[in-house]
């Protein structure tokens, strides 16, 4: 409501944890203390205002028969009595050229009152927004003007639906997902993500900023946007309803939301390393016969959230029936090996939520942390990172972490998993699962990573003396067709290979010998080249 300020104010913002268990990753220990709830993290600006103003521009893209249309809702404030003509424009984002449309609404409001006019605009012949590599981003601006003032508000339009095996399909297309867990996201995160090759970002178990979203937006990062909820223990369905629904509402207008995840890591059946070998194979099922949970309430809270997403009701371990699984092996149990039986024994080939290890960045020593000063090391489990690592140098951790992220990647892709979501973009703390620092800096993983996430890529499968296949992941929208150079030792060939867009294909079986101390493959496609080394 208005009011005349002094010449001087005092503004005061008040901030409540949230309720019910729905405080995310932000009401736990995996990130650093001053980023916990109940926090203020962003500041306040005062801005004046003419009267009547345009408060909100809220932008509602659809698809139709006739093409698309954009469902506009703009909300007015009037300090007097109001009887006007609203304009809206709509016209292409960004550089793109392309005829504007124009189209008028009526508003009217008592004095001090607030407005909403609703108006439906035509989109003909609309241009979609397309995940990179995927296409193009297109997107659209609508301008609502009201006298002096005017409030500019953009979207896309895309659709996106969930497949029966886990994946993603956008406009009708099969998206191949190659993706990064955010664990306090930052704008800077979507080019950072762009840089590892990913086309998804998953915001774990906490709300994405808008301006986040836009920066995803902008670079054709699909958004798979968690309730904040995670960890063990019940929470109201109702709350959860609410919070999905208001999590999609908020943020339909972008084109880059993509999927909900509802209820993230329910169980802690691995808070304790399990090794490798036969008994603690059998220690490992023990444990996930004996992890108990119901996923009634998660079902529940997905079947309320709106149309136009994907839904992963439960992000789990083993043993949960998750349809998006957390898998750690290499961290939690075993090694990069235990991979496939852990997916066979538990069917979980479908859709991977998250998978990696910690590492250390450089500068960091653990020994320090309990010290005034010392590094936070939230969202580090210094205990199984000396389990798997074995030192506390972090040239030797990052070493650990990159041909871990490497290894797991990998055979997820040449598996043909829909969705791979590595475990994490950037680290919260001091230490973490991040491939790059707190501060941006990029631990050794980045490049690891980068190079298993290249869309189209050839891949030893089991690098090892013996036979191994040669696998082509192609997750282009075209098919390719191009040579595969492979040279073992003193052994080398070729061979020609043609793979669907979206596929993988074993295009060749290598007999790698015993004296080999590395393989390269190469593969070629018109004048461009990718090559995959694997050192023994």
């Amino acid at each position: 409501m208005p009011f005349e300020p002094d010449a001087e104010n005092e503004l005061v913002v008040e901030c409540r944890a949230p309720e019910g268990r729905f405080g995310g990753i932000h009401d736990t220990d995996r990130v650093p203390a001053e980023r916990s709830v109940p926090g203020i993290w962003w500041g306040v600006d005062v801005t004046g205002q003419p009267d009547p103003f345009v408060v909100d521009v809220d932008l509602q893209p659809r698809r139709t028969d006739d093409g698309a249309a954009i469902d506009a809702a703009v909300e007015v404030y009037a300090g007097e009595p109001l009887d006007d003509r609203l304009t809206l424009t709509t016209k292409p984002a960004g550089d793109r050229r392309g005829r504007g449309m124009m189209d008028r609404a009526s508003v009217s409001a008592a004095a001090g009152e607030r407005a909403v006019v609703e108006k439906s605009i035509d989109v003909r012949d609309p241009s979609l927004w397309w995940p990179r590599g995927m296409g193009r981003q297109h997107r659209y601006e609508v301008r609502a003007k009201l006298d002096d003032a005017a409030r500019t508000s953009a979207t896309g339009i895309a659709t996106v639906e969930g497949t029966d095996e886990g994946g993603l399909r956008v406009n009708g297309e099969d998206v191949p997902v190659r993706g990064v867990a955010l664990a306090d996201a930052a704008v800077a995160d979507a080019e950072r993500a762009v840089e590892v090759n990913a086309n998804l970002v998953r915001a774990h178990a906490h709300a994405l900023p808008e301006a986040v979203y836009d920066a995803c937006d902008e670079a054709g990062l699909l958004v798979w946007q968690d309730l904040p909820l995670t960890g063990p223990g019940v929470f109201d369905i109702a709350r959860g309803k609410e919070v999905a629904g208001r999590l999609v509402d908020t943020y339909a207008h972008h084109p880059s939301l993509a999927a909900v995840g509802v209820h993230d890591e329910p169980t802690d059946t691995f808070a304790e390393r399990v090794g490798s070998g036969l008994v603690d194979r059998l220690r490992f099922r023990y444990r996930v016969w004996r992890s108990d949970y119901d996923r009634g309430a998660a079902e529940e809270v997905a079947e309320a959230v709106p149309d136009g997403v994907a839904v992963y009701p439960v992000v789990g371990e083993p043993g949960t029936g998750p349809d998006a699984a957390a898998l750690y092996p290499g961290w939690d149990y075993g090694g990069v090996d235990d991979l496939d039986w852990v997916r066979e024994r538990y069917d979980l080939g479908g859709a991977v939520g998250e998978f990696g290890a910690g590492s250390l960045p450089e500068g960091v020593d653990p020994a320090e942390a309990d010290d005034d000063g010392g590094p936070d090391l939230a969202g580090f489990d210094r205990a199984k990172h000396d389990a798997v690592v074995g030192s506390d140098d972090p040239a030797a951790s990052q070493a650990y972490q990159a041909e871990l992220v490497r290894g797991i990647a990998e055979r997820l892709r040449t598996d043909g998993a829909p969705v791979v979501v590595a475990n994490a973009l950037r680290d919260a703390g001091d230490a973490g699962m991040g491939v790059y620092a707190r501060d941006g800096t990029p631990k050794e993983a980045v490049d690891s990573l980068a190079a298993a996430f290249e869309p189209v890529r050839a891949f030893l499968v089991g690098a090892s003396a013996g036979e191994c296949d040669v696998v082509v992941a192609n997750d282009a929208p075209e098919a390719i067709s191009g040579t595969v150079r492979w040279t073992a030792g003193e052994e080398t060939g070729e061979v020609e290979a043609t793979v669907d867009a979206g596929a993988r294909s074993v295009v060749e079986t290598v007999s790698v010998p015993k004296s080999a101390s590395s393989v390269d493959l190469a593969l070629r496609v018109g004048d461009a080249s990718v090559e995959n080394i694997y050192r023994f």
